[in-house]
């Protein structure tokens, strides 16, 4: 069984994903087109690779899933879903997933508190995003989802 953790931008994917991996779970890294943010690490956080490698990707039909967010694209390989136990994903993302790929996950959506995720997004001071688009964009996009399988609402787990 794999692990998919889904949620709006700030709601802890990334904090409880590597919190797993911890423990012994195999974590996913996906691509993505974006710059690294400080601190994130190519082959850790993400993939960093341009536009033109990414559809190549996707032509090839070896892309699981895959978005665009702000004008950046983000996926998951076929061969990283397959090896690994917990990914993140948007809600886009795991709707494009084919029944016998989302038949072997469970879907933790992480639904925290919106004071929260302003705090934290206030934090990462990227450069790239506002804080009130993220929130905005976030709340249209998740506006009546209901594809998980667990919900979380507590802001710390």
């Amino acid at each position: 069984m794999k692990i998919i953790l889904v949620g709006k931008g700030a709601a802890g994917k990334d904090y409880l994903k590597n919190r797993l991996a911890g423990k012994g779970f195999i974590a996913s890294v996906s691509c993505t087109t974006r710059p690294p943010r400080p601190n994130e690490v190519e082959g850790v956080d993400y993939f960093f690779i341009d536009r033109d490698s990414f559809m190549s990707i996707v032509d090839s039909g070896e892309m699981l899933e895959w978005m665009e967010f702000n004008g950046w694209l983000y996926g998951m390989t076929k061969e990283e879903f397959e090896k690994s136990d917990i990914m993140i994903m948007s809600k886009d993302g795991l709707s494009m997933l084919p029944k016998k790929y989302r038949d072997q996950c469970i879907v933790i959506y992480l639904d925290i508190s919106r004071l929260c995720r302003v705090s934290r997004l206030a934090n990462r001071n990227d450069k790239n995003d506002t804080v009130w688009r993220r929130l905005e964009t976030d709340e249209e996009q998740f506006k009546n989802f209901k594809d998980y399988d667990i919900k979380i609402k507590n802001d710390d787990f």
